[in-house]
């Protein structure tokens, strides 16, 4: 039986076109085909394929216009070309336009399945963490798969929400050190004066209070990977350290002398334009370098429309199992609001609107009005904190009794505090500034929520 992403074939002689087609399916391989470069691209633009098998003779749009059209839209997927010997120099042009390899005709079925085997994609669904029904998805977590084979350090971008932490995850799982500790570090969570003993470890007598030796996340991290979130959060003085290790691969904790040999991943991620941090003066420009190895820009939510509703009934039944609600579902007008919103907060906010819905679905049913989209944020400019709540409660339309609105302002603030210190990175100063409250106040609310189980950094 076939599995994985289909091959396309893209061929304009329909014997020929038959016969690859023929082949591959008969060695276990999905195929899908096209008779034409300008067929292929709408093809591609409706699903995700794992590699391109194309003539070079085509008309109107010949392989190596399509070649360049697929590098441009999916600079990621490989592509091997069919060419005759007599179009040899137009292989090489091929070559150097970014085709993986070109098979002569005639070629033997084996010729074809080697290469098939080479080049193709790997399988990326296969983690039941990873939601991916858009094309875009499903090439970023093919990618990830490609690179997770290699030692190779990864920076993700992308704006706040998007799933970074995800990604780094998987590219983790399904890596040689697999078996490894992943190990995470927000760096923007961690005040300064901790950040350093925290990275790099510390040993016994470095500084007041440190009564033992102490191993450091890189340490930690040792045969696994390192995820180092929010990357340009971290204080410049700190990054020079910091990229003697990666240079290096070694680590030498405070008040230490004799470094510790690394065999790490590292994982870098960031909310910010890398470029633009770098000219501020808030990321060196050799720490950029050295994390820029394999650049991944996870795209925005609204930029992957097919994942909402699919990662919107994952959430659902994820949240309504936890709450003892198993058999919610959506209901098409839900559907339709969910494909409707911005999603400035994008997967974190899908979230957190999936986990509303469970709240105050009435039914099984999840309704439009069970969302509550128009109220998944609150603007904090201007007002007093305590009124942040009031307003949240008049948006959602509560009920409440005296001792009831005691207790769901308390979940509401609790919400609305952990929704702002994700929205700022993980940074409790400027979740602070953002909420009108003082850092110690926050770290008090933080550590009641913990305490209570409710909290995970």
């Amino acid at each position: 039986m076939a599995q994985g992403l289909p091959i396309l074939v893209v061929e304009d002689d329909p014997n020929l076109r038959e016969a690859v087609c023929d082949t591959l399916e008969l060695a276990g391989q999905s195929v899908v085909s096209a008779p034409g470069g300008e067929e292929a691209l709408k093809l591609l633009d409706a699903q995700a394929v794992s590699l391109v098998v194309s003539d070079v003779r085509m008309m109107p749009i010949d392989g190596i216009t399509l070649l360049k059209e697929i590098r441009s839209r999916f600079p990621h997927l490989p592509v091997v070309l069919m060419t005759a010997f007599a179009d040899v120099d137009r292989a090489v042009e091929a070559m150097r336009s970014g085709a993986c390899d070109f098979l002569l005709k005639p070629f033997e079925p084996k010729a074809l399945l080697e290469h098939v085997t080479r080049y193709r994609l790997p399988e990326a669904m296969d983690d039941d963490r990873v939601v991916a029904n858009d094309p875009v998805s499903r090439n970023l977590f093919a990618l990830a798969t490609r690179v997770a084979q290699t030692d190779t350090t990864v920076l993700l971008t992308g704006e706040s929400g998007v799933g970074k932490e995800v990604v780094a995850r998987y590219i983790h799982k399904h890596s040689a050190r697999r078996s490894g500790p992943f190990i995470a570090i927000n760096c923007a969570a961690i005040p300064d004066s901790l950040l350093e003993a925290t990275l790099f470890g510390y040993e016994k007598g470095a500084f007041t209070g440190a009564q033992q030796a102490q191993a450091g996340k890189f340490e930690q991290a040792q045969n696994g990977t390192l995820l180092l979130d929010e990357v340009t959060e971290m204080p410049l003085g700190l990054q020079a350290k910091l990229l003697r290790v990666l240079q290096e691969r070694e680590v030498e904790r405070v008040g230490g002398k004799k470094p510790v040999a690394l065999d790490i991943r590292i994982i870098a991620t960031s909310n910010r334009d890398m470029a633009e941090a770098v000219a501020r003066g808030v990321l060196r420009e050799d720490v950029y370098y050295r994390l820029n190895v394999f650049p991944l820009l996870i795209p925005a939510l609204r930029q992957r429309r097919e994942d909402i509703v699919p990662l919107a009934r994952h959430f659902l039944a994820e949240h309504g199992a936890r709450s003892g609600r198993s058999g919610l579902w959506l209901a098409p007008s839900a559907e339709d609001a969910l494909l409707g919103h911005a999603w400035p907060g994008n997967v974190r906010e899908l979230e957190n609107v999936m986990q509303r819905a469970v709240i105050f679905a009435p039914s099984e049913i999840v309704e439009a009005d069970a969302l509550h989209l128009s109220a998944t944020v609150f603007s904090t400019d201007g007002v007093k904190p305590g009124a942040i709540f009031e307003a949240a409660a008049t948006a959602f339309s509560l009920p409440l009794s005296d001792g009831q609105k005691t207790d769901n302002m308390r979940d509401l603030e609790r919400e609305h505090i952990l929704e702002t210190l994700a929205l700022m990175g993980g940074s409790r100063k400027l979740a602070g500034e953002r909420l009108g409250m003082s850092e110690r106040t926050l770290r008090y609310k933080l550590k009641q929520y913990r305490d209570a189980g409710l909290f995970d950094e």
